[in-house]
């Protein structure tokens, strides 16, 4: 049990860097940044995406595991 309590607080601490990452590299976040551009996701940027989603659905897995455990 405690295992998953390190787990989920090391991945929150992931999601939480990984997002500010992102957040620097597009311009702005919630109170700047362009507003009516569309892109699309290239390279880096493309790949932190990806890896916050992945983050995020592990965080969900280990969340319900240590739900389902406790």
């Amino acid at each position: 049990m405690t295992y998953l309590n390190i787990s989920q607080i090391l991945i929150s601490v992931l999601i939480i860097a990984v997002i500010l990452m992102q957040v620097r590299e597009s311009g702005g976040g919630v109170f700047g940044g362009p507003q009516g551009t569309i892109r699309s996701r290239r390279g880096l940027e493309k790949v932190m995406f990806q890896f916050t989603i992945i983050l995020a659905v592990l965080f969900l897995v280990v969340s319900i595991i240590s739900v389902r455990l406790s």
